[in-house]
């Protein structure tokens, strides 16, 4: 199962609407023959992938997958249905699944003989990708996570507006690791006149990744005719509004939603109680004024602050990364 939870990373950023599911096939005799994620909308699952994986040694075999084989059929025929008629003798998942319009995988595969166990490492799952999903399905928006990359003393810029670079090449190469497992990259107006980013997923070279998640201006100002992302790399989104509210609902098939800035449009975010987690990269650095990482007027006093949790750190060079999630 930990195996087919890393799988499904695979999925990230190119699944949507469909969740990031991972999918192992073990042969009659204990070994792995075949490994495989969700494609992109329209295309094989997870399962239907590991078994074009494992060809006929999946016959009498086992199928480890994330979330409960699907029973229904949309643009695809349904995952428990290709299991059977693989041949595969037992299906082991980890988490249910919640559509109503998809469930009943686990049914149908017992009514045809197959040996069915759930609920194995359904927490890992639960915490791994399938978590966006899972979001999306209980809260009907995307995942939200507010990115700062700010001093020690939480400035992203110095007093003359000075800001490349605050953290190092390691944590910036992170960051565009991160955006290439992403659907949609939210900035404001301000952002884009001021800095006119490409907001694109690049690697260490320059070079882009395969996958380029949406980029999405909120704001009431018209972009320039020659801003940099109206490039053609990635769909752009202009959303006229200053309600962060209506981002979420202009990106109907996201599944994670990464808000980059600037102070403002976090700010914005984190009133509305919107976002769901915080990646801070922190630089060892001390500016003592200059622009804060967040603007948020909605708090008046320290019983009104944002509180988080720590899930993850990680030294990215001479900077440290920290991953909050929400406590509500």
């Amino acid at each position: 199962m930990r195996r087919a939870i890393a799988a499904s990373a695979g999925a990230l950023g190119v699944s949507s609407p469909n969740p990031a599911v991972g999918a192992v096939i073990l042969d009659a005799d204990g070994a792995v023959v075949g490994v495989g994620h969700t494609q992109p909308r329209g295309q094989a699952h997870a399962e239907v992938m590991a078994l074009r994986d494992a060809g006929d040694r999946a016959r009498g075999g086992t199928a480890v997958v994330t979330l409960e084989p699907c029973n229904h059929t949309g643009r695809t025929g349904p995952c428990a249905q290709a299991l059977i008629e693989a041949g595969i003798s037992a299906v082991h998942y980890a988490v249910a699944d919640p559509n109503p319009s998809a469930a009943g995988g686990a049914q149908t595969l017992l009514a045809a003989g197959v040996d069915v166990t759930g609920g194995v490492l359904a927490d890992d799952a639960r915490r791994g990708p399938l978590r966006y999903w899972l979001h999306r399905i209980a809260h009907d928006r995307p995942f939200v996570t507010a990115k700062v990359a700010a001093t020690l003393d939480g400035r992203i810029a110095a007093p003359d507006g000075t800001s490349q670079w605050i953290t190092g090449p390691e944590a910036r190469e992170h960051a565009h690791r991160q955006r290439a497992r992403l659907d949609a990259i939210v900035v404001g107006t301000g952002t884009v006149l001021a800095d006119d980013p490409s907001l694109t997923a690049r690697r260490a070279d320059g070079s882009l990744r395969e996958h380029q998640p949406a980029r999405v201006v909120l704001g009431r100002r018209d972009l320039p005719a020659d801003a940099r992302l109206r490039d053609g790399t990635a769909p752009l989104v202009h959303v006229r509004s200053h309600d962060p509210h209506d981002v979420l609902a202009a990106l109907p098939d996201a599944l994670h939603v990464l808000v980059e800035g600037g102070p403002a449009i976090i700010g914005a975010f984190l009133a509305a109680g919107l976002v769901d987690e915080v990646q801070a990269y922190l630089a060892p650095t001390i500016l003592g004024a200059g622009s804060a990482a967040v603007d948020d007027r909605s708090v008046a006093t320290l019983a009104d602050a944002h509180r988080f949790r720590r899930i993850h750190t990680e030294p990215l060079g001479d900077d440290l990364l920290l991953v909050l999630e929400s406590a509500r």
